[in-house]
């Protein structure tokens, strides 16, 4: 099996997309599209995602006491693409309000978890990051952003 081989087999697992916020030691705010996000356990309220060893934004996320889970809405495709894009300012016009220990969370996303960072776990290229839910929104209804086969969807096809 090759890389790009398990990369496709991947793709076909849909999912939906979160943006992951955080507010640096400095009070700059960093940002960035994952659709690893999965739930962990009720009792506590545990989630995790996970980020790759060679992302830039690694050290921030590490070191960072909160960051926010933003689900996507099926309206923000764009700023799905925005926060997957290198070198620009992503949150330049991007509405926000202060979550908890400062994390950035998005207007409009269909459900924001508010964690406090947990723990780490080194595996393979990437570090999981599992974070305890402090507070968490949802907006009934509202339909969420899905990603499938490297394609963005507001519903799978029938």
């Amino acid at each position: 099996m090759d890389s790009q081989q398990f990369r496709a087999a991947l793709g076909m697992f849909a999912t939906g997309v979160t943006i992951i916020t955080v507010r640096s030691a400095d009070g700059g705010l960093v940002g960035l599209t994952a659709n690893s996000f999965n739930s962990v356990s009720l009792e506590p309220p545990l989630v995790l995602w996970s980020l790759a060893r060679r992302a830039g934004s690694l050290p921030t996320f590490t070191h960072g006491s909160h960051y926010a889970i933003n689900i996507l809405a099926a309206d923000q495709k764009e700023l799905a693409q925005r926060f997957a894009t290198r070198d620009i300012d992503r949150f330049a016009g991007v509405a926000w309000r202060e979550g908890a220990g400062g994390a950035p969370v998005l207007d409009g996303a269909v459900a924001v978890f508010e964690c406090a960072n947990r723990s780490r776990y080194e595996e393979g290229d990437h570090v999981i990051f599992v974070g305890e839910v402090e507070r968490c929104t949802s907006r009934p209804g509202a339909q969420p952003l899905i990603f499938h086969g490297g394609r963005y969807f507001t519903e799978l096809p029938i």
